[in-house]
């Protein structure tokens, strides 16, 4: 890709939309949020050969806001609590400013670092789910340890990590704050909610949680050498030294009363932790009420019981006025139309008379019962039955079958 566009403006339009998404491609398939312009002349190296124009198309991308320069974005970010950005935050504020305003013309160099901007905003929202997703975000603040170790097979170095925070503290989700040489990450509760400022509460949080863990630590290591001493006694007392065995039964006496020390303390820490909890979720729920009870408030500003009586009696008002119209005309007869009721139920009886008269005589109703159907076989018996009662009938008329034949006989 040329330099200029005034030379050919539609090939360097072509160029430019395949380099510029050829490069965006690269970097999405890498995972990676950083790179420079000596890797991408190392990746796209085709037989020795490198693209000429590939600072231009790293030019062009920094014009769209595609790709920004990492001590830009630094620069606009509280990295002080980094350390290899304090210098960063103080020396770049008015460069990132005026490259802003005035925009960014300049090729960047071959050991510049840039950033994939969308790529490191999808990162950034990878970090805070997975963080909403696991046992730490039962706690409102935690250290930047153990943070590290949950998104450790998410972010493969500690710089992209740290890019991830600025990116998630850009965008009110997350603040950091150094205590006594420890790095505090505070989380936004809620997936749209912004983050509130770290304050004394979690700051006492923290330390309460840090002593949770080191008294469990602690209880645990005890309860390994108690342990260890009651398998010293039951070799002493294998072996046959008895005052040996003694020695490790007392020394494990002395180490149970501390591990019961120790659980009286550390369900004293559990029990406060428990109790500040509560009281945030108290401090929610009565926020909700007051919020829900102002907008009753609004909501019934202008309701008031004897507006509501009043308004109930002209409904009852108007609802009587509505039935006496409709009994009213329901009274009315149209064009004199109007019967007698008994006339009517005279002329009804004759109706039925007449109609009794008219009746049809139909034979009665048989009140035999009808059989089941029969079978088979029973209808081959009947059929036989008459067979033989027609045969009987046969010999019992033989003179009346045989004359026919005489007079035939006779006549011929």
């Amino acid at each position: 890709v040329c330099q200029s566009r005034e030379v050919n403006s539609t090939e360097w339009d072509s160029k430019m939309a395949f380099w510029v998404g050829l490069v965006l491609a690269r970097g999405r398939r890498s995972g990676a949020v950083r790179t420079c312009l000596r890797e991408l002349q190392n990746g796209f190296e085709r037989r020795g050969s490198v693209p000429l124009g590939l600072g231009t198309v790293l030019r062009e991308l920094l014009r769209r806001g595609k790709l920004q320069r990492e001590s830009d974005f630094m620069a606009s970010v509280d990295s002080s609590w980094i350390s290899w950005g304090v210098g960063v935050f103080i020396l770049k504020p008015l460069k990132w400013t005026l490259s802003s305003v005035l925009g960014d013309s300049k090729i960047p160099e071959e050991e510049e670092v840039l950033i994939y901007v969308e790529l490191l905003q999808e990162k950034a929202e990878e970090v805070y789910r997975l963080y909403q997703s696991s046992a730490l975000s039962s706690h409102p603040v935690v250290a930047l340890a153990e943070l590290r170790s949950l998104c450790a097979g998410l972010c493969p170095d500690e710089r992209t990590f740290y890019l991830l925070l600025l990116q998630l503290q850009k965008e009110k989700r997350v603040t950091i704050l150094e205590q006594n040489g420890e790095k505090i990450v505070k989380f936004a509760r809620g997936l749209h909610a912004k983050v509130s400022p770290m304050n004394d509460v979690d700051i006492g949080v923290y330390q309460l949680m840090q002593s949770e863990q080191l008294l469990s630590q602690k209880v645990e290591s005890l309860a390994q050498e108690a342990e260890k001493c009651k398998e010293d006694a039951r070799s002493a007392c294998r072996a046959g030294k008895k005052q040996l065995a003694l020695r490790c039964l007392k020394s494990k006496r002395r180490t149970e009363r501390r591990i019961a020390e120790l659980h009286s303390k550390l369900d004293a820490v559990q029990g406060i932790l428990d109790r500040i909890y509560a009281s945030q979720t108290d401090q929610m729920v009565f926020n909700a009420y007051q919020a829900g009870v102002g907008a009753l408030k609004l909501s019934m500003k202008d309701v008031t019981v004897e507006r509501a009586e009043n308004l109930v009696d002209q409904i009852q008002e108007l609802c009587d006025t509505q039935d006496e119209v409709a009994q009213t005309l329901a009274g009315v007869g149209v064009n004199g139309l109007e019967l007698d009721s008994e006339e009517l139920e005279k002329e009804l009886d004759s109706l039925l008379q007449d109609s009794s008269k008219d009746s049809l005589d139909l034979p009665p109703v048989p009140q035999k019962v009808l059989s089941a159907p029969m079978s088979d076989a029973e209808l081959e018996a009947e059929l036989e039955q008459l067979s033989v009662s027609a045969g009987d009938l046969a010999q019992k008329t033989p003179s009346a079958s045989s004359e026919p034949k005489t007079a035939l006989g006779l006549n011929l």
